[in-house]
């Protein structure tokens, strides 16, 4: 068994240290799991923690898979397999900077149900969730012979919240469903969240990213008896759109901080040891002044890169370790191999209009609705109405917009909303005005509206995405077509038409002999999805700070097909691969180049 007892970790009554480090297996491609274990194992960390996304494992409501990149308990097996043992934390809300905490978004269409407290509805999904899960994971707790030392209840709870009915109602069910292992709680270091977060008779732990012995303080005076562990030391950071890119603390500090964590006796878990990817549309937000939506990329300024290569930090670390460990460096697995693949000529266009009824379902709705309650997870919404009248010069009002929208009037393009300009702070609201000229007649009205990340912590976590309502002048509008543009299948997109106005499809082909990681620069491109072999690799923004994004080698073949969703404007109709990442805003200065395709009038009438 795994134990706590006289201030300290006991596993089959030998003394253990705690030296892990975080992996979310649903970031990083299943045939890299293993080679990002052993190089977990050889910094040399004993530990390897990842956290559960429920959205990953139910995507949609009632419907679990637990296959390829959400298959966890293969995932287990390989770190038991290299004599590593396991953490895990399945939430049900996670935060983790991934979309909705964890939540799948298909909770947010029930009404007044409500999320991380002891709301009965709530309750019932969640044991539903759990229920599925944690069966599949209980066979390899400690208790049972596995390699499962500790499970967390919950996520910083204490940051958002004190319900103790809650958080034991989590823990009944983790043991009605045969969890044998050590359970505990994590929340930022101070006694507010310790004492809002943590639940009688469990280990707590603190979240912190510099100075142990500091922030140890309160922990050690509220647990006196128990060992001190950082559930989340904080190595690196995240990074959002038109931000710079953030590696967190130098090389120098973490080596630092993680010799102080070990002349203690205290434990940790580096978040991240590996970052890893946020493919397709799984990328989180947080909202304060600001909306900031996080872009693609996970990297985190992690130990280990995106792409599973060796830092300074990875070094750095893995010196204290072995000398605190008392172990001879031994050589490490190789590092990744990368390649450059050339320019790739996208010969094919297909405008979005063209192919509404290949990638989008139709709906009849009397009032729009946010994108949840039509059963839509992510990517875009169109809603179009007509309104018919005699009105003098007005103005149309689109309500709780989430979050960009493009606005046409009469299959003109109007302009557009970006939330992340909204200043909340000073009163500012998700709600879009568009004047109108005065007319005398019928105007059609599109607005298609692209869903970022949504909020993944505090009290905005209820982020409904597409908008709420429409008004002319101060009259509700009824009537819609919807149009639910989810894009997790792209291949009933037509080419033929070959119309070239934004939002529109991009399409070119290549050839690899030999499949390895690469990098695709999105250079010449302004806002949109890439996708490879029909996977959805994830989102770019020429805002920044990312220009390329990841492709693991797993995802290529001989014969390779790369699809460009561009919804403003292109400056090219060419991709390059190449075989490193660039970092830095790529807007073009003013005049330097000329579009080649823009969004113009896309819903007007040939």
């Amino acid at each position: 068994m795994f134990t706590c007892k006289e201030g300290r970790f006991f596993l089959d009554n030998n003394e253990f240290k705690v030296y892990s480090g975080a992996i979310h297996y649903f970031r990083v491609m299943p045939e890299y799991w293993r080679d990002r274990l052993l190089k977990l194992k050889a910094m040399g960390l004993n530990v390897v923690e990842t956290y559960v996304a429920w959205n990953v494992h139910e995507p949609k409501e009632g419907e679990f898979t637990f296959e390829g990149i959400a298959d966890i308990e293969r995932f287990i097996r390989i770190a038991t397999e290299l004599g590593l043992y396991v953490i895990v934390r399945p939430g049900p809300y996670i935060c983790a900077e991934w979309d909705f905490g964890g939540f799948p978004a298909w909770l947010l269409k029930y009404e007044g149900l409500k999320l991380r407290v002891y709301d009965e509805k709530y309750m019932y999904y969640v044991k539903r969730y759990l229920d599925n899960l944690l069966p599949k994971i209980a066979p390899y707790t400690v208790g049972k012979g596995g390699n499962v030392i500790m499970m967390q209840i919950e996520n910083e709870y204490g940051s958002y919240a004190r319900d103790k009915k809650y958080l034991d109602a989590i823990r009944t069910i983790y043991r009605d469903n045969g969890i044998d292992c050590l359970l505990f709680t994590s929340d930022g270091e101070n006694k507010t969240n310790l004492s809002g977060g943590s639940l009688e008779g469990e280990l707590m732990v603190a979240n912190f990213g510099s100075n142990p012995n500091k922030k140890f303080r309160d922990l050690k005076i509220m647990q006196p008896d128990k060992p001190l562990m950082c559930g989340e030391f904080w190595c690196g950071w995240f990074t959002a759109y038109g931000s710079h890119y953030n590696p967190g603390s130098t090389p120098q500090q973490v080596a630092s901080y993680l010799k102080e964590f070990i002349d203690m006796g205290a434990h940790f878990n580096f978040y991240m040891f590996h970052g890893g990817t946020n493919f397709g549309y799984t990328a989180g937000a947080n909202c304060y002044r600001h909306y900031q939506p996080d872009i693609t990329s996970y990297d985190y300024g992690a130990p280990l890169t995106e792409w599973g290569d060796y830092t300074q930090k990875y070094h750095a670390c893995r010196e204290v370790l072995y000398k605190a460990r008392g172990l001879e460096l031994e050589e490490l697995p190789p590092p990744p191999v990368t390649a450059s693949y050339g320019k790739v000529k996208l010969n094919e266009v297909a405008s979005l209009k063209d192919n509404l009824d290949n990638v989008s379902d139709k709906i009849t709705s009397t009032i729009p609705y946010p994108m949840e309650h039509y059963g839509q997870n992510s990517g875009y919404i169109l809603y179009s109405t007509e309104v018919s009248g005699n009105y003098g010069d007005t103005k149309l009002t689109i309500y709780d917009v989430h979050d960009v929208a493009y606005v046409y009037v009469n299959g003109g393009y109007k302009g557009r909303f970006n939330r992340l300009d909204v200043d909340y702070y000073n009163g500012g609201k998700d709600n879009y005005e568009v004047p109108l000229k005065a007319f005398d007649g019928t105007i059609k009205i599109d607005v298609l509206v692209e869903a970022m990340g949504r909020v993944n912590y505090g009290d905005k976590i209820y982020d409904r995405k597409g908008i709420s309502g429409m008004k002319i002048a101060d009259q509700w509008i009824s009537g819609f077509t919807v149009r639910t543009i989810e894009l997790d299948d792209i291949s009933k997109v037509d080419y033929t038409k070959n119309s070239k106005a934004c939002p529109a499809f991009f399409k070119g082909t290549f050839e690899v002999e030999e499949a390895k990681d690469t990098f695709i620069d999105l250079k010449g491109f302004t806002k949109g999805t890439v996708f490879i072999n029909g996977f959805k690799l994830g989102r770019y923004w020429n805002v920044g700070p990312e220009r390329t994004l990841y492709v693991p080698a797993p995802l290529l073949k001989e014969q390779n097909e790369v699809v460009i969703f561009e919804q403003e404007a292109t400056y090219t109709d060419t991709v390059e691969f190449i075989n490193k990442p660039i970092y830095g805003s790529y807007l073009p200065s003013s005049g330097s180049l000329n579009r080649k395709f823009k969004l113009s009038n896309l819903f007007k009438k040939k």
